[in-house]
């Protein structure tokens, strides 16, 4: 289609120095578009190479574990199969942290709209909605406190893990890297350290004890559990139960 007559004159007449300047603004923004999909790009890149290993290759540390080494005289940390692990410990973990797992793809935007209805019926904060794998994704590769950027990059890594990882694979790092005492990571190092057994031996009650620690495993103990800790245990326990009925062990074995 032709150009309007008109619209070549209106360009023609322009100052030499306007057409200047949008000829350099229309270069600067092509070469900020492009700056930003190389840095997109590699971005990208870095946390494919980051991610994607450890869903065969076991982690010999994590962001977590390194920081503790800087305050902490020993990290003791155990790596153990999950085919080694009583099948009570990943139940009692998925019932007490994220009921959904088998359900969502690394974040759980209906628990997520869940606790934001009730904060402001509330009228309070807003609870925990973090899912399994976006823990794994905080101890494996970020940093503790809390922030939007660092929420931001943990949701990021959570569906990038979710997408790359089996359900199984998150489940089993989790509890190999999952805090249950100062220094203490995995279940394998928390079960000779808490009950003098290997994880394989740990039984229903014991693994609630566990799972009733791992919100805040710096105050909360499960050598020595406060009745806060009791109460959850037994909460956790009642929820493993109907957890079973719902043969949800068959979903962590990769049946269903």
């Amino acid at each position: 289609m032709r150009a309007d007559p008109a619209d070549r004159i209106g360009r023609a007449n322009q100052p030499p120095g306007t057409r200047k300047r949008k000829g350099k603004m229309k270069r600067w923004l092509w070469r900020f578009v492009r700056a930003v999909s190389i840095v997109v790009a590699a971005l990208f890149g870095i946390s494919i190479l980051l991610v994607l290993p450890l869903r065969w290759i076991n982690p010999a540390t994590t962001a977590f574990m390194i920081a503790d080494e800087r305050d902490l005289d020993e990290i003791r940390f155990e790596w153990t199969a999950i085919e080694d692990m009583s099948e009570s410990l990943a139940l009692a973990v998925i019932a007490a942290e994220d009921q959904r797992f088998f359900d969502h793809a690394g974040i759980d935007f209906a628990s997520i709209k869940k606790s934001v209805e009730d904060a402001r019926r509330r009228g309070a904060g807003l609870r925990g909605a973090s899912t399994i794998t976006q823990q794994v994704a905080k101890n494996l590769y970020l940093w503790r406190g809390r922030s939007f950027v660092r929420k931001g990059i943990e949701a990021y890594l959570a569906l990038l893990i979710d997408f790359t990882w089996p359900k199984r694979r998150i489940l089993e790092v989790y509890l190999n890297v999952a805090e249950f005492g100062p220094g203490i990571y995995g279940v394998g190092a928390a079960s000779k350290i808490y009950f003098g057994k290997p994880a394989r031996a740990i039984s229903d009650a014991e693994a609630a004890r566990l799972a009733a620690v791992l919100p805040n495993p710096i105050r909360l103990n499960a050598g020595n559990p406060s009745e806060y800790v009791r109460e959850r245990q037994r909460w956790i326990v009642g929820q493993m139960q109907r957890l079973r009925r719902e043969q949800v062990l068959l979903a962590i074995h990769g049946k269903s």
